[in-house]
């Protein structure tokens, strides 16, 4: 997905498809003369969306230590902190962070960390 402003591109991000339930967020980024506008909160809310209509109910993330205005986002969000997973296990650097994101049927996504 690619954000514009009067036609020039601003930020991006994207998701992919982890199982049946579950996408991963990718690639979040905003110009940096950009930030600080609510255009990432935007994007991830438009991604979020995105992947709603596709019937997935569970979002999955990874932010560095280092990144505290990433990790506000994603917690303002509804993200919250959970085990590494993947690739990112074993990584000290990296937090990753889930959210449910609907419910489905008699499926009431609740996610603790």
């Amino acid at each position: 997905m690619i954000c514009y402003i009067n036609d020039t591109p601003v930020s991006s991000g994207c998701f992919k498809k982890v199982d049946e339930d579950t996408i991963e967020i990718k690639r979040m980024y905003v110009d940096p003369s950009h930030r600080r506008k609510g255009i990432s909160s935007k994007l991830l809310s438009e991604l979020e969306s995105w992947a709603k209509e596709l019937n997935f109910a569970i979002s999955l993330l990874e932010t560095g230590k280092g990144q505290p205005e990433a990790i506000g986002l994603y917690t303002k969000a509804g993200y919250k902190i959970t085990e590494n997973y993947g690739s990112y296990i074993g990584i000290e650097n990296s937090i990753c962070m889930k959210k449910g994101m609907y419910s489905r049927g008699n499926l009431i996504v609740e996610l603790s960390s």
